[in-house]
């Protein structure tokens, strides 16, 4: 059964709501002290490894039909900040965690080194000596800023949107390489089920921003039912 952009963006977002749920209300709840609460748990966390991959194949396909990659990369960078505070009062439970940075920090160093790779390679060409060594700079610095940040899934997270932009047009490859990759998160490995069922439409989406709202959406409201419903922090 093929699936559009759009029901690749809900499997995603059902799939990071039941991830965020285990890591902010049962984490701090049960899973710690009762057996059967602790599999609820280590099940709704492998649910919610397959998020990221589709959200950075997503991302990669983003960026090879977007028309206007600055305003996508002002997009991804709003929505960091916007983010960073649900994000912080949801994991850390205080406004402002300078420690750990939200995913859309990585989504946009990821968007960042394609789009300077791209420019690059265009006015260098992909093998011109001085070319390969500015491009490997550019993907280089963007990866050592994740890291350095420490957002969401850091170096790795990054590298792994470069490495699905890199064998896009080989999808034999891209699922083995990304498969590979995502082997110290073996749940994760499943995402490439619907990303191979991907049929390259984008699929009736309606509000363009509801997935980039969801993110700090839910995370607020997970917040708020800890905080207030069920007093876990």
């Amino acid at each position: 059964m093929p699936l559009s952009g759009t029901t690749l963006k809900w499997i995603a977002v059902i799939s990071m709501l039941i991830d965020h749920t285990a890591e902010v209300l049962i984490n701090h709840n049960a899973a710690l002290t009762d057996p059967i609460w602790a599999q609820i748990y280590v099940l709704m966390r492998g649910i919610g490894r397959i998020a990221f991959p589709i959200y950075a194949f997503l991302l990669v396909e983003g960026f090879l039909h977007t028309r206007n990659v600055k305003k996508y990369l002002a997009r991804m960078l709003t929505f960091a900040v916007v983010s960073e505070i649900p994000f912080d009062l949801a994991v850390f439970h205080t406004p402002f965690y300078w420690g750990y940075q939200n995913v859309f920090f990585t989504l946009f160093l990821g968007l960042l080194a394609l789009a300077g790779e791209n420019v690059v390679h265009q006015s260098s060409g992909m093998f011109a000596g001085a070319g390969l060594w500015k491009q490997a700079f550019v993907l280089i610095l963007c990866v050592g800023t994740a890291q350095l940040i420490n957002c969401d899934y850091g170096a790795f997270g990054v590298f792994f949107i470069i490495l699905l932009y890199m064998t896009r047009y080989d999808k034999k490859t891209q699922t083995i390489l990304g498969a590979i990759s995502l082997i110290w998160e073996l749940p994760g490995i499943l995402a490439f089920i619907p990303i191979r069922l991907y049929n390259g439409t984008r699929g009736r989406c309606g509000n363009r921003y509801f997935f980039y709202a969801f993110y700090p959406a839910h995370l607020l409201a997970l917040w708020c039912i800890g905080r207030f419903a069920f007093k876990l922090f």
